[in-house]
């Protein structure tokens, strides 16, 4: 409950404020299968990943929070590319990385109510759908743009 009415007062801030974010997915990916989460305050399964904290690259930032939320700790990461969106009154930047070795170590955090493995083809209708539409280009193995609209 108080997660879900903090996440109402960031909706609240940002139709005041309308401000300009950056933040990190990752797209953690083995045997044909992705690492989903769904969150405590908002519905619908996504990509794990969230904002830097100040100081912190956003490599490392994508580390961070893939061990928060999934208990994976990434060895290699690849950039995907670089997105952006306009929805709910703000600009959101949004860095994807890829990941296809890792391992799962830990637990996720409070934040996450679910975490788990779907295979590529048969991906939850209730996917965010900007996650969706990297993972069917991912997918369906066409050249993916490295930036655009998220």
């Amino acid at each position: 409950m108080y997660v879900r009415l903090l996440y109402l007062g960031f909706k609240i801030y940002c139709f005041i404020f309308r401000p300009v974010r950056m933040g990190v997915r990752v797209m953690m990916i083995r045997d044909n299968k992705v690492w989903l989460v769904r969150h405590t305050y908002v519905s619908g399964w996504y990509l794990p990943g969230g904002g830097p904290k100040r100081g912190e690259t956003l490599a490392d930032t994508a580390r961070r929070e893939a061990f928060e939320e999934t208990g994976a700790q990434l060895d290699d990461i690849a950039l995907m590319g670089m997105y952006t969106n306009f929805v709910q009154w703000k600009t959101d930047h949004t860095v994807v990385f890829t990941c296809k070795d890792f391992s799962i170590t830990g637990k996720p955090d409070g934040e996450i109510a679910e975490m788990r493995a779907f295979p590529m083809d048969e991906l939850p209708a209730d996917v965010f759908p900007s996650h969706r539409l990297r993972l069917d280009e991912v997918r369906a193995a066409v050249i993916i743009p490295q930036f655009g609209e998220w």
